[in-house]
Protein backbone atom coordinates (compact mmCIF):
# COMPACT_ATOMS: atom_id res chain seq x y z
CA UNK A 1 0.00 0.00 0.00
CA UNK A 2 1.50 3.44 -1.21
CA UNK A 3 2.66 5.80 1.81
CA UNK A 4 2.03 9.38 1.01
CA UNK A 5 6.05 11.05 1.28
CA UNK A 6 5.27 13.57 4.29
CA UNK A 7 4.29 10.43 6.59
CA UNK A 8 6.96 8.03 5.06
CA UNK A 9 9.69 10.31 6.04
CA UNK A 10 8.36 12.21 9.09
CA UNK A 11 11.48 12.15 11.13
CA UNK A 12 12.12 9.11 13.62
CA UNK A 13 14.82 10.57 15.74
CA UNK A 14 15.67 13.80 17.01
CA UNK A 15 18.16 14.38 14.47
CA UNK A 16 16.52 14.35 11.46
CA UNK A 17 14.11 17.01 12.29
CA UNK A 18 15.08 19.82 9.82
CA UNK A 19 15.59 23.47 11.12
CA UNK A 20 14.87 22.85 14.81
CA UNK A 21 18.11 22.32 16.09
CA UNK A 22 17.24 24.75 19.49
CA UNK A 23 14.63 22.81 20.50
CA UNK A 24 15.77 19.20 19.67
CA UNK A 25 19.43 19.13 21.12
CA UNK A 26 17.31 20.81 24.20
CA UNK A 27 15.12 18.05 24.44
CA UNK A 28 17.79 15.28 23.28
CA UNK A 29 20.12 16.82 26.62
CA UNK A 30 16.73 16.40 29.17
CA UNK A 31 16.46 12.78 28.18
CA UNK A 32 19.77 11.76 28.45
CA UNK A 33 20.43 13.31 31.67
CA UNK A 34 16.90 12.10 32.93
CA UNK A 35 15.79 15.83 33.34
CA UNK A 36 12.48 15.32 31.72
CA UNK A 37 9.42 17.78 32.50
CA UNK A 38 5.84 16.36 33.07
CA UNK A 39 4.21 19.09 30.37
CA UNK A 40 5.69 20.63 27.48
CA UNK A 41 4.13 22.84 24.83
CA UNK A 42 4.74 23.14 21.36
CA UNK A 43 4.06 25.94 19.17
CA UNK A 44 4.57 26.98 15.98
CA UNK A 45 3.09 26.91 12.31
CA UNK A 46 1.92 23.96 10.34
CA UNK A 47 4.50 21.83 9.16
CA UNK A 48 7.48 22.53 10.94
CA UNK A 49 7.81 19.27 13.19
CA UNK A 50 5.53 19.86 16.52
CA UNK A 51 3.91 16.97 16.36
CA UNK A 52 6.67 14.73 15.02
CA UNK A 53 8.58 15.44 17.83
CA UNK A 54 6.23 15.08 20.52
CA UNK A 55 6.35 11.45 19.13
CA UNK A 56 9.81 11.21 19.16
CA UNK A 57 9.89 12.55 22.33
CA UNK A 58 7.36 9.66 24.09
CA UNK A 59 9.35 7.16 22.13
CA UNK A 60 12.75 8.45 23.79
CA UNK A 61 11.37 8.72 27.44
CA UNK A 62 10.11 4.77 26.71
CA UNK A 63 13.06 3.55 24.87
CA UNK A 64 14.67 0.39 26.73
CA UNK A 65 17.91 1.48 24.88
CA UNK A 66 18.15 5.18 24.17
CA UNK A 67 21.06 6.49 22.19
CA UNK A 68 22.54 9.72 23.50
CA UNK A 69 18.63 10.98 24.01
CA UNK A 70 17.45 9.41 20.70
CA UNK A 71 15.14 6.51 20.66
CA UNK A 72 16.54 3.65 19.31
CA UNK A 73 13.51 2.17 17.00
CA UNK A 74 14.47 -0.95 17.42
CA UNK A 75 13.20 -2.07 21.07
CA UNK A 76 9.86 -3.25 21.19
CA UNK A 77 8.97 -0.06 22.93
CA UNK A 78 9.62 2.30 19.85
CA UNK A 79 7.92 -0.62 17.46
CA UNK A 80 5.19 -0.52 19.78
CA UNK A 81 4.67 3.52 20.08
CA UNK A 82 5.45 3.36 15.93
CA UNK A 83 2.70 1.18 15.03
CA UNK A 84 0.20 2.43 17.52
CA UNK A 85 0.30 -1.17 19.67
CA UNK A 86 0.75 -0.09 22.75
CA UNK A 87 -2.12 2.06 24.43
CA UNK A 88 -0.24 3.91 27.05
CA UNK A 89 1.07 6.69 24.57
CA UNK A 90 -2.30 8.76 23.51
CA UNK A 91 -2.78 10.81 20.79
CA UNK A 92 -5.60 13.45 21.01
CA UNK A 93 -7.30 15.44 18.98
CA UNK A 94 -8.94 18.46 20.89
CA UNK A 95 -10.52 20.05 17.84
CA UNK A 96 -13.13 17.01 18.40
CA UNK A 97 -12.40 16.26 21.75
CA UNK A 98 -12.76 19.80 23.29
CA UNK A 99 -14.91 19.24 26.39
CA UNK A 100 -15.27 19.01 29.76
CA UNK A 101 -16.26 15.47 29.81
CA UNK A 102 -13.33 14.39 27.10
CA UNK A 103 -10.61 15.56 30.21
CA UNK A 104 -12.42 14.51 33.00
CA UNK A 105 -12.03 10.90 31.07
CA UNK A 106 -8.41 11.65 30.47
CA UNK A 107 -7.99 12.84 34.47
CA UNK A 108 -9.25 9.86 35.25
CA UNK A 109 -6.98 7.58 32.97
CA UNK A 110 -3.84 9.33 34.47
CA UNK A 111 -5.02 7.32 37.76
CA UNK A 112 -4.03 4.13 35.82
CA UNK A 113 -0.26 2.84 36.07
CA UNK A 114 0.88 2.01 32.66
CA UNK A 115 1.06 -1.21 31.32
CA UNK A 116 3.41 -1.78 29.09
CA UNK A 117 6.52 1.26 29.10
CA UNK A 118 7.65 3.30 32.17
CA UNK A 119 5.23 6.39 31.24
CA UNK A 120 1.77 7.26 30.39
CA UNK A 121 1.69 10.05 27.65
CA UNK A 122 -0.69 11.87 26.23
CA UNK A 123 -0.21 14.28 23.23
CA UNK A 124 -2.69 16.64 22.87
CA UNK A 125 -2.85 18.58 19.15
CA UNK A 126 -4.53 21.56 18.53
CA UNK A 127 -4.85 22.41 22.47
CA UNK A 128 -6.18 25.85 21.80
CA UNK A 129 -9.80 24.65 20.76
CA UNK A 130 -10.33 23.34 23.85
CA UNK A 131 -13.41 24.69 26.04
CA UNK A 132 -12.76 27.10 28.95
CA UNK A 133 -14.49 24.22 30.91
CA UNK A 134 -11.90 21.66 29.59
CA UNK A 135 -9.20 23.88 30.34
CA UNK A 136 -10.21 24.55 34.10
CA UNK A 137 -10.55 20.72 34.31
CA UNK A 138 -7.19 19.90 33.42
CA UNK A 139 -5.68 22.66 35.00
CA UNK A 140 -5.02 20.58 38.11
CA UNK A 141 -3.88 17.37 36.73
CA UNK A 142 -1.67 19.49 34.22
CA UNK A 143 0.53 21.28 37.55
CA UNK A 144 1.11 18.56 39.33
CA UNK A 145 0.20 15.38 37.48
CA UNK A 146 1.09 11.38 38.72
CA UNK A 147 5.04 10.58 37.90
CA UNK A 148 4.10 8.42 35.36
CA UNK A 149 2.52 10.61 32.94
CA UNK A 150 3.53 13.11 31.30
CA UNK A 151 1.81 15.94 29.03
CA UNK A 152 2.80 17.31 25.60
CA UNK A 153 0.69 20.37 23.95
CA UNK A 154 0.73 21.12 20.37
CA UNK A 155 -0.85 24.36 18.91
CA UNK A 156 -0.41 26.52 16.13
CA UNK A 157 -2.04 29.85 17.99
CA UNK A 158 -0.57 30.39 21.35
CA UNK A 159 -2.03 33.39 21.88
CA UNK A 160 -5.96 31.66 22.61
CA UNK A 161 -4.39 29.26 25.66
CA UNK A 162 -4.88 31.16 29.54
CA UNK A 163 -2.37 32.10 30.85
CA UNK A 164 -2.51 29.58 33.88
CA UNK A 165 -1.82 26.80 31.26
CA UNK A 166 1.30 28.17 29.99
CA UNK A 167 2.61 28.94 33.55
CA UNK A 168 2.40 24.74 33.96
CA UNK A 169 4.33 23.88 30.52
CA UNK A 170 8.13 24.24 29.41
CA UNK A 171 7.20 26.39 25.99
CA UNK A 172 8.60 25.48 22.99
CA UNK A 173 8.29 28.06 19.84
CA UNK A 174 9.18 26.05 16.61
CA UNK A 175 10.07 28.65 13.70
CA UNK A 176 9.52 28.39 9.95
CA UNK A 177 11.96 25.95 8.68
CA UNK A 178 14.91 27.63 6.33
CA UNK A 179 14.37 27.58 2.62
CA UNK A 180 17.44 26.08 2.32
CA UNK A 181 16.55 23.54 4.51
CA UNK A 182 13.45 22.29 2.63
CA UNK A 183 15.60 22.25 -0.37
CA UNK A 184 18.42 19.96 1.30
CA UNK A 185 15.30 17.79 2.42
CA UNK A 186 13.67 18.03 -0.71
CA UNK A 187 16.30 16.69 -2.74
CA UNK A 188 17.70 13.48 -0.14
CA UNK A 189 13.75 12.69 -0.34
CA UNK A 190 13.48 12.81 -4.36
CA UNK A 191 17.06 10.91 -4.21
CA UNK A 192 15.28 8.42 -2.50
CA UNK A 193 12.39 8.19 -4.30
CA UNK A 194 13.88 8.33 -7.73
CA UNK A 195 12.82 11.65 -8.41
CA UNK A 196 14.23 13.70 -11.01
CA UNK A 197 13.81 17.14 -9.40
CA UNK A 198 15.71 19.85 -10.68
CA UNK A 199 17.10 22.90 -8.43
CA UNK A 200 14.51 25.43 -9.81
CA UNK A 201 12.07 23.40 -9.01
CA UNK A 202 13.03 22.43 -5.46
CA UNK A 203 13.77 26.18 -5.34
CA UNK A 204 10.10 26.77 -6.03
CA UNK A 205 8.18 24.28 -3.80
CA UNK A 206 10.12 25.54 -0.78
CA UNK A 207 9.20 29.34 -1.53
CA UNK A 208 5.41 28.11 -1.59
CA UNK A 209 5.50 26.12 1.01
CA UNK A 210 5.97 28.92 3.26
CA UNK A 211 8.65 27.25 6.09
CA UNK A 212 6.10 24.02 5.92
CA UNK A 213 8.28 20.82 5.58
CA UNK A 214 5.06 19.20 5.45
CA UNK A 215 3.43 20.40 2.81
CA UNK A 216 6.73 20.82 0.65
CA UNK A 217 6.44 16.79 0.79
CA UNK A 218 2.82 16.88 -0.22
CA UNK A 219 3.83 19.23 -3.14
CA UNK A 220 6.81 17.24 -4.43
CA UNK A 221 4.80 14.04 -3.87
CA UNK A 222 2.03 15.99 -5.96
CA UNK A 223 4.43 16.91 -8.65
CA UNK A 224 6.20 13.45 -8.72
CA UNK A 225 2.46 12.14 -9.76
CA UNK A 226 3.39 13.71 -13.43
CA UNK A 227 5.88 10.90 -14.13
CA UNK A 228 8.05 14.00 -15.63
CA UNK A 229 10.84 15.42 -14.54
CA UNK A 230 10.16 17.97 -11.28
CA UNK A 231 11.18 21.32 -12.68
CA UNK A 232 9.64 25.26 -12.28
CA UNK A 233 7.34 24.77 -14.94
CA UNK A 234 5.66 21.43 -13.65
CA UNK A 235 5.65 22.46 -10.17
CA UNK A 236 4.07 25.96 -11.38
CA UNK A 237 1.47 23.91 -12.88
CA UNK A 238 0.81 21.62 -10.32
CA UNK A 239 0.21 24.17 -7.98
CA UNK A 240 -1.98 26.22 -9.77
CA UNK A 241 -0.16 29.71 -9.83
CA UNK A 242 1.52 31.54 -12.68
CA UNK A 243 4.96 31.09 -14.07
CA UNK A 244 7.02 33.33 -13.31
CA UNK A 245 7.12 35.23 -17.22
CA UNK A 246 3.69 35.84 -16.83
CA UNK A 247 4.46 38.08 -13.51
CA UNK A 248 7.10 39.33 -15.28
CA UNK A 249 4.69 39.99 -18.02
CA UNK A 250 1.83 41.44 -15.68
CA UNK A 251 4.41 43.90 -13.95
CA UNK A 252 5.97 45.27 -17.06
CA UNK A 253 2.16 46.38 -17.58
CA UNK A 254 1.58 47.72 -14.36
CA UNK A 255 4.45 49.76 -15.00
CA UNK A 256 3.39 51.17 -18.41
CA UNK A 257 -0.02 51.47 -17.41
CA UNK A 258 -0.59 49.18 -19.85
CA UNK A 259 -4.75 47.98 -18.81
CA UNK A 260 -5.53 45.74 -21.96
CA UNK A 261 -2.47 44.25 -21.60
CA UNK A 262 -2.43 43.13 -18.35
CA UNK A 263 -6.51 42.06 -18.45
CA UNK A 264 -5.67 39.75 -21.76
CA UNK A 265 -2.70 38.09 -18.79
CA UNK A 266 -5.62 37.45 -16.21
CA UNK A 267 -7.67 36.41 -18.90
CA UNK A 268 -5.44 33.20 -20.31
CA UNK A 269 -4.65 32.35 -16.65
CA UNK A 270 -8.26 32.27 -15.52
CA UNK A 271 -8.46 29.82 -18.90
CA UNK A 272 -5.75 27.91 -17.87
CA UNK A 273 -7.33 27.28 -14.83
CA UNK A 274 -4.79 29.42 -12.34
CA UNK A 275 -5.92 30.42 -8.91
CA UNK A 276 -6.23 33.78 -8.83
CA UNK A 277 -5.70 33.95 -5.37
CA UNK A 278 -2.58 32.15 -5.79
CA UNK A 279 -1.59 34.44 -8.50
CA UNK A 280 -1.49 37.55 -6.90
CA UNK A 281 0.45 36.27 -4.09
CA UNK A 282 2.68 35.44 -6.33
CA UNK A 283 3.06 38.43 -7.67
CA UNK A 284 3.04 39.66 -4.21
CA UNK A 285 5.92 37.87 -3.93
CA UNK A 286 7.83 39.35 -6.58
CA UNK A 287 6.79 42.60 -5.59
CA UNK A 288 8.33 42.16 -2.12
CA UNK A 289 11.14 40.63 -4.07
CA UNK A 290 11.60 44.12 -6.05
CA UNK A 291 10.46 46.08 -2.92
CA UNK A 292 14.10 44.40 -1.22
CA UNK A 293 16.04 45.22 -4.26
CA UNK A 294 15.29 48.89 -4.16
CA UNK A 295 16.31 49.23 -0.19
CA UNK A 296 18.76 47.29 0.60
CA UNK A 297 22.32 46.94 -0.57
CA UNK A 298 22.75 43.46 0.22
CA UNK A 299 19.75 41.99 -1.61
CA UNK A 300 20.63 38.53 -2.89
CA UNK A 301 20.37 36.90 0.64
CA UNK A 302 17.40 38.03 1.07
CA UNK A 303 15.58 36.51 -2.19
CA UNK A 304 15.60 33.24 -2.84
CA UNK A 305 16.23 32.51 -5.84
CA UNK A 306 18.83 31.41 -8.61
CA UNK A 307 21.27 33.95 -9.40
CA UNK A 308 19.87 34.67 -12.98
CA UNK A 309 16.11 35.12 -11.56
CA UNK A 310 17.39 37.70 -8.72
CA UNK A 311 18.96 38.97 -11.85
CA UNK A 312 15.84 39.57 -13.60
CA UNK A 313 14.06 40.75 -10.46
CA UNK A 314 16.59 43.04 -9.74
CA UNK A 315 16.67 45.00 -13.44
CA UNK A 316 12.56 44.90 -13.64
CA UNK A 317 13.09 46.52 -9.96
CA UNK A 318 15.14 49.30 -11.26
CA UNK A 319 12.32 50.54 -13.77
CA UNK A 320 10.28 51.48 -11.01
CA UNK A 321 9.58 53.92 -8.07
CA UNK A 322 10.22 52.46 -3.94
CA UNK A 323 7.14 54.56 -4.20
CA UNK A 324 4.95 52.75 -6.98
CA UNK A 325 6.18 49.42 -5.52
CA UNK A 326 4.63 50.23 -2.08
CA UNK A 327 1.71 51.29 -3.67
CA UNK A 328 0.93 48.04 -5.05
CA UNK A 329 2.06 46.13 -2.52
CA UNK A 330 -0.82 47.44 -1.05
CA UNK A 331 -3.19 47.14 -3.67
CA UNK A 332 -2.15 43.02 -4.07
CA UNK A 333 -2.62 42.47 -0.58
CA UNK A 334 -6.05 44.37 -0.09
CA UNK A 335 -7.13 42.38 -3.54
CA UNK A 336 -5.87 38.94 -1.67
CA UNK A 337 -8.03 39.58 0.75
CA UNK A 338 -11.02 40.70 -1.27
CA UNK A 339 -10.84 37.74 -3.51
CA UNK A 340 -11.26 35.28 -0.82
CA UNK A 341 -14.49 36.78 -0.01
CA UNK A 342 -15.76 37.81 -3.26
CA UNK A 343 -18.25 36.25 -5.64
CA UNK A 344 -16.63 35.97 -8.27
CA UNK A 345 -13.03 35.83 -7.96
CA UNK A 346 -12.20 36.18 -11.63
CA UNK A 347 -13.51 39.91 -11.09
CA UNK A 348 -12.30 41.11 -8.35
CA UNK A 349 -8.90 40.06 -9.79
CA UNK A 350 -9.58 41.92 -12.60
CA UNK A 351 -10.98 44.88 -10.56
CA UNK A 352 -7.74 44.53 -8.91
CA UNK A 353 -5.73 44.70 -12.46
CA UNK A 354 -7.73 47.63 -13.37
CA UNK A 355 -6.34 49.72 -10.28
CA UNK A 356 -2.72 48.46 -10.48
CA UNK A 357 -2.66 49.81 -13.75
CA UNK A 358 -4.58 53.15 -13.35
CA UNK A 359 -3.41 55.33 -10.21
CA UNK A 360 -5.71 58.18 -11.04
CA UNK A 361 -8.31 55.56 -9.82
CA UNK A 362 -7.14 55.19 -6.31
CA UNK A 363 -6.98 57.96 -3.59
CA UNK A 364 -5.15 56.40 -0.54
CA UNK A 365 -1.98 58.31 0.49
CA UNK A 366 0.33 55.61 -1.20
CA UNK A 367 -1.26 55.88 -4.09
CA UNK A 368 -1.11 59.67 -4.67
CA UNK A 369 3.06 58.94 -3.86
CA UNK A 370 3.22 56.78 -6.39
CA UNK A 371 1.64 59.39 -9.05
CA UNK A 372 3.54 62.31 -7.89
CA UNK A 373 7.15 59.67 -7.65
CA UNK A 374 6.52 58.48 -11.14
CA UNK A 375 5.93 62.26 -12.05
CA UNK A 376 9.33 63.24 -10.79
CA UNK A 377 10.59 60.44 -12.43
CA UNK A 378 9.04 61.05 -15.76
CA UNK A 379 10.77 64.88 -14.91
CA UNK A 380 14.04 64.17 -14.82
CA UNK A 381 14.51 61.44 -17.53
CA UNK A 382 12.90 64.35 -19.47
CA UNK A 383 10.17 61.97 -20.99
CA UNK A 384 7.02 64.29 -19.72
CA UNK A 385 6.04 65.50 -23.12
CA UNK A 386 3.42 67.36 -24.29
CA UNK A 387 0.24 66.19 -26.20
CA UNK A 388 -2.53 68.61 -27.18
CA UNK A 389 -4.23 67.89 -30.07
CA UNK A 390 -7.07 70.25 -31.67
CA UNK A 391 -10.34 68.81 -32.26
CA UNK A 392 -11.10 68.84 -36.07
CA UNK A 393 -13.32 71.28 -37.39
CA UNK A 394 -16.03 68.50 -38.65
CA UNK A 395 -16.15 67.17 -35.22
CA UNK A 396 -17.77 70.86 -34.27
CA UNK A 397 -21.30 70.16 -34.96
CA UNK A 398 -23.03 72.90 -33.09
CA UNK A 399 -21.87 76.14 -30.71
CA UNK A 400 -20.52 75.09 -27.28
CA UNK A 401 -21.13 76.70 -24.31
CA UNK A 402 -18.45 78.81 -22.46
CA UNK A 403 -18.54 76.54 -19.61
CA UNK A 404 -17.94 73.56 -22.06
CA UNK A 405 -15.19 75.66 -23.72
CA UNK A 406 -13.63 76.04 -19.94
CA UNK A 407 -13.86 72.16 -19.96
CA UNK A 408 -11.83 71.31 -22.56
CA UNK A 409 -9.42 73.94 -22.08
CA UNK A 410 -9.01 72.72 -18.68
CA UNK A 411 -8.71 68.70 -19.63
CA UNK A 412 -6.08 69.32 -21.81
CA UNK A 413 -2.25 68.97 -20.68
CA UNK A 414 -1.14 71.86 -18.36
CA UNK A 415 2.37 71.44 -19.79
CA UNK A 416 2.40 73.60 -22.99
CA UNK A 417 4.81 73.10 -26.03
CA UNK A 418 7.96 75.33 -25.59
CA UNK A 419 8.17 77.43 -28.56
CA UNK A 420 10.72 80.63 -29.04
CA UNK A 421 8.06 83.09 -27.71
CA UNK A 422 8.54 85.67 -24.99
CA UNK A 423 8.62 84.26 -21.31
CA UNK A 424 7.15 86.60 -18.98
CA UNK A 425 9.86 86.81 -15.81
CA UNK A 426 8.11 86.72 -12.02
CA UNK A 427 6.99 89.71 -9.93
CA UNK A 428 9.22 90.22 -6.59
CA UNK A 429 9.25 93.10 -4.09
CA UNK A 430 12.18 92.93 -2.89
CA UNK A 431 13.89 94.91 -6.32
CA UNK A 432 12.47 98.04 -7.87
CA UNK A 433 10.74 98.46 -11.37
CA UNK A 434 14.31 100.73 -11.75
CA UNK A 435 16.47 97.83 -11.22
CA UNK A 436 14.29 95.61 -13.11
CA UNK A 437 14.62 97.84 -16.59
CA UNK A 438 18.36 98.00 -15.49
CA UNK A 439 18.53 94.10 -15.65
CA UNK A 440 16.13 94.36 -18.93
CA UNK A 441 18.18 96.75 -20.91
CA UNK A 442 21.02 94.67 -21.92
CA UNK A 443 23.33 96.00 -24.49
CA UNK A 444 23.12 93.61 -27.65
CA UNK A 445 25.78 92.24 -29.55
CA UNK A 446 26.85 90.58 -32.38
CA UNK A 447 30.02 88.86 -30.98
CA UNK A 448 28.84 85.86 -29.27
CA UNK A 449 31.44 82.95 -28.89
CA UNK A 450 30.55 79.48 -27.12
CA UNK A 451 30.98 79.00 -23.77
CA UNK A 452 34.21 76.40 -23.20
CA UNK A 453 33.82 75.20 -19.22
CA UNK A 454 29.48 74.92 -20.06
CA UNK A 455 30.06 71.22 -19.45
CA UNK A 456 31.59 71.86 -16.10
CA UNK A 457 29.07 74.58 -15.39
CA UNK A 458 26.68 71.60 -15.95
CA UNK A 459 28.06 68.90 -13.55
CA UNK A 460 28.03 71.88 -10.83
CA UNK A 461 24.83 72.38 -11.41
CA UNK A 462 23.65 68.69 -11.22
CA UNK A 463 25.22 68.11 -7.91
CA UNK A 464 23.18 70.98 -6.32
CA UNK A 465 19.72 70.44 -8.24
CA UNK A 466 19.54 67.31 -10.57
CA UNK A 467 16.30 68.12 -11.69
CA UNK A 468 17.59 71.55 -13.47
CA UNK A 469 20.51 69.73 -15.10
CA UNK A 470 18.16 67.21 -16.75
CA UNK A 471 16.72 70.16 -18.85
CA UNK A 472 19.76 71.03 -19.53
CA UNK A 473 21.69 67.86 -20.54
CA UNK A 474 21.67 68.29 -24.25
CA UNK A 475 22.20 72.26 -24.03
CA UNK A 476 24.89 74.52 -25.69
CA UNK A 477 26.01 77.89 -23.91
CA UNK A 478 27.48 81.11 -26.03
CA UNK A 479 28.21 84.16 -24.52
CA UNK A 480 26.80 87.44 -25.94
CA UNK A 481 29.00 89.94 -24.06
CA UNK A 482 27.17 90.21 -20.49
CA UNK A 483 24.46 87.69 -21.61
CA UNK A 484 24.80 83.84 -21.47
CA UNK A 485 22.50 82.54 -23.78
CA UNK A 486 21.41 78.73 -23.12
CA UNK A 487 19.85 76.47 -26.14
CA UNK A 488 18.19 74.07 -26.88
CA UNK A 489 17.36 73.11 -23.30
CA UNK A 490 14.00 71.70 -22.52
CA UNK A 491 11.02 74.08 -22.83
CA UNK A 492 9.69 73.29 -18.84
CA UNK A 493 13.51 75.26 -17.85
CA UNK A 494 11.39 78.51 -18.70
CA UNK A 495 9.31 77.71 -15.35
CA UNK A 496 12.09 76.73 -13.05
CA UNK A 497 14.16 79.33 -13.89
CA UNK A 498 11.67 82.02 -12.49
CA UNK A 499 12.53 80.75 -8.95
CA UNK A 500 15.09 82.98 -7.56
CA UNK A 501 16.79 79.80 -6.02
CA UNK A 502 16.73 77.91 -9.35
CA UNK A 503 18.12 81.30 -11.19
CA UNK A 504 21.01 81.34 -8.28
CA UNK A 505 21.93 77.67 -9.22
CA UNK A 506 22.64 78.14 -12.84
CA UNK A 507 24.28 81.92 -12.41
CA UNK A 508 26.20 80.64 -8.93
CA UNK A 509 27.73 77.65 -11.15
CA UNK A 510 28.46 79.87 -14.43
CA UNK A 511 30.08 82.36 -12.14
CA UNK A 512 32.44 80.02 -10.07
CA UNK A 513 33.90 78.30 -13.65
CA UNK A 514 34.39 81.76 -15.41
CA UNK A 515 34.71 84.06 -12.37
CA UNK A 516 32.34 86.28 -14.10
CA UNK A 517 28.80 86.98 -13.64
CA UNK A 518 26.50 86.98 -16.25
CA UNK A 519 22.95 87.54 -17.40
CA UNK A 520 21.09 84.17 -18.49
CA UNK A 521 19.00 84.34 -21.73
CA UNK A 522 16.64 80.98 -22.84
CA UNK A 523 16.37 81.25 -26.77
CA UNK A 524 16.64 84.83 -27.34
CA UNK A 525 15.36 85.80 -23.98
CA UNK A 526 16.70 87.22 -20.61
CA UNK A 527 15.53 85.40 -17.38
CA UNK A 528 15.56 87.85 -14.25
CA UNK A 529 14.87 85.65 -11.18
CA UNK A 530 11.80 87.32 -9.54
CA UNK A 531 12.05 90.95 -11.82
CA UNK A 532 9.09 93.10 -10.98
CA UNK A 533 8.19 94.35 -15.01
CA UNK A 534 8.66 91.95 -17.61
CA UNK A 535 12.36 92.49 -18.93
CA UNK A 536 11.58 91.63 -22.14
CA UNK A 537 11.94 94.94 -24.22
CA UNK A 538 9.46 93.77 -27.10
CA UNK A 539 6.66 92.42 -24.67
CA UNK A 540 7.00 95.20 -22.11
CA UNK A 541 5.64 97.67 -24.45
CA UNK A 542 2.51 95.51 -25.84
CA UNK A 543 -0.94 95.64 -23.93
CA UNK A 544 -1.56 92.20 -21.95
CA UNK A 545 -4.13 90.34 -23.38
CA UNK A 546 -7.70 90.18 -21.16
CA UNK A 547 -8.08 86.50 -19.71
CA UNK A 548 -11.75 86.20 -21.59
CA UNK A 549 -9.97 87.20 -24.97
CA UNK A 550 -7.05 84.54 -23.95
CA UNK A 551 -9.74 81.98 -23.62
CA UNK A 552 -11.19 83.27 -27.04
CA UNK A 553 -8.34 82.87 -28.96
CA UNK A 554 -7.54 79.47 -27.21
CA UNK A 555 -10.80 78.32 -28.22
CA UNK A 556 -10.63 79.68 -31.88
CA UNK A 557 -7.39 77.74 -32.12
CA UNK A 558 -9.31 74.27 -31.54
CA UNK A 559 -11.00 75.15 -33.99
CA UNK A 560 -14.87 75.76 -31.78
CA UNK A 561 -17.29 78.45 -32.88
CA UNK A 562 -17.78 81.43 -31.14
CA UNK A 563 -20.93 83.53 -31.16
CA UNK A 564 -20.64 86.79 -29.92
CA UNK A 565 -23.84 88.38 -28.19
Amino acid sequence: MYQVLYRKWRPQVFSDVVGQEHITKTLMSSVESGRVSHAYLFTGSRGTGKTSCAKILAKAVNCEHPVGGNPCNECASCKGIDNGSIVDVVEIDAASNNGVDNIRDLREETNYMPSQVNYRVYIIDEVHMLSTGAFNALLKTLEEPPEHVKFILATTEVHKLPATILSRCQRFDFKRIAPEYIVERLKFVASQENISLTDDGAMLIARISDGGMRDALSLLDRCASYNETVDEALVSRASGIAGKEHIYALTDAIRTHDCQKALNILNELYSNSCDMERMFSELLSHLRDMMICLTVPNYKSLILNSESEIAKIKAQADSFTLETVLSCMDTVNASVANIKRGVSKKTEAEMAVIKLTSPRLQNDNTAILRRISELESAFRSGKFIADAKPAPAEAVSEPKTPEIIKEEIKDESPVPVFEEEEIKAPEISEETPEESEKVSEVPESNDKESLLNWSEAREIIESKNPMIASFINKSKAVVNGDILEIHNANPILGNFIKDKDNYSVISDAVASVTGKNYVIRLVGEVIAPQAEIPVNRQSSAEPEESPLEALINKAKGLNIEIKEQ
